[in-house]
């Protein structure tokens, strides 16, 4: 296991990027550490691999610079980093046996047949590999090699890190739940280093203990899942991040109010004060979950116009429309449908204020 460290990393394939476009990784100076659970989570072509290639020696930076436990590894090969790298598809040898494919990484590193036992016997039961064990590979299904895949990864204590990159892609929606819980049990037990790539935001919150947003090549929050729902630090957190995303509205601050289509909202004095001489586009933003709405006008709401009101069982969601705008909502209940005038209220603790995608308030 490692502290992994990235300092001043960036990287582009072009050899001499004529601007940040040509970046598939903007630069950036991160640390994780020894026995963390991270994921590396955002849409397909924004540097997850890339960023995981590095790490692992598959990919040298065009800039900065790799530590292990503040060991310049670099210019290392994957071999001489001591890694683990688990793949979207399962890699391995069809001819063995299961047991023999998780006993095949300690056996290349000399370890003794009772060890090897032990361990492999461990891993196999955390991954209910156990009934299979005798059986070969080439008999098993896409799910089950997968696991084994998994198992291989796993199976060595003394890794660095474990790298996963989209490793329930082939799997089964019920069993990639129940390997998602398993990893997470594993890592509580086992300690190991994991660094886990995808792009589904459930795969990410529900494994990692911190997750990695990024977009574009650059990284633009690292937090716990409370942290990234209830204080995104950049809109597209705020939007990539929940089931509806963040609801994001451009706004006008003028004389210590925020105004959005004919509706004002008052700003307490410290967003007034984050905001003034703001340069640039200001956009509010506030969760699904944080909007209440009332029948009559009360004090602090704004009047807008139901459009979907779609009751869920747990919850209602609906849509509103706000001038040129829709805002969607969580409710516990309304009563209201859709064509029916509503007053919104957007409590001021729950709503945040963005400057150019970047929170400020």
């Amino acid at each position: 296991m490692a502290r992994i460290e990235l300092r001043e990393l960036a990287h582009a394939y072009k050899p001499n990027p004529s601007g940040p476009a040509d970046y598939a990784l903007r630069p950036m100076d991160m640390q994780w550490d020894d026995g963390g659970a991270y994921a590396l989570l955002g849409p397909s072509g924004c540097g997850k691999t890339t960023l995981l290639n590095i790490i692992s020696g598959l990919v040298r930076p065009s800039h900065g610079r790799v530590l292990f436990d503040g060991k310049d590894v670099t210019d290392l090969p994957p071999e001489a980093r001591n890694i683990a790298q688990v793949f979207q598809f399962p890699v391995i040898y069809d001819t063995m046996t299961v047991f023999d494919n998780l006993a095949f990484p300690l056996r290349n590193r000399g370890w003794k047949t009772a060890d090897i036992n032990r361990r492999v016997q461990q891993v196999a039961e955390m991954l209910e590999l156990t009934p299979d064990l005798k059986h070969r590979a080439s008999g098993l299904s896409v799910d089950a090699k997968q696991k084994i895949s998994l198992g291989r990864g796993l199976v060595r204590p003394d890794v660095a890190a474990v790298l996963f990159d989209e490793p329930l892609t082939v799997i089964d929606p019920h069993l990639k739940w129940l390997l998602r819980r398993k990893l997470k049990e594993i890592h509580h037990e086992l300690k190991l280093s994991l660094i886990y790539v995808t792009h589904d935001q459930v795969e990410a919150l529900t494994f990692a203990d911190k997750v990695v947003v990024m977009t574009q090549g650059e990284v633009v929050q690292q937090g716990s899942a409370q942290e990234l729902f209830e204080q995104p630090a950049h809109t597209f957190v705020g939007y990539f991040i929940g089931n509806p995303g963040m609801n994001l509205l451009p706004c006008l601050v003028r004389d210590g109010v925020a105004h959005i289509d004919g509706a004002s909202i008052p700003l307490g004095a410290a967003t007034n004060a984050a905001l003034q001489g703001a340069q640039g586009k200001i956009t509010l933003g506030i969760r699904p979950e944080f909007i209440e709405c009332e029948a009559l006008p009360q004090p602090g709401t704004i009047a807008a116009t139901a459009t979907a009101v779609r009751n869920l069982g747990t919850h209602v969601l609906a849509e509103f429309r706000l001038g040129d705008h829709v805002i969607a909502a969580k409710l516990r209940r309304l009563d209201a449908r859709a064509g029916d005038a509503v007053h919104l209220r957007l409590p001021a603790e729950r709503t945040l204020y963005y400057v150019n995608d970047k929170r400020v308030a």
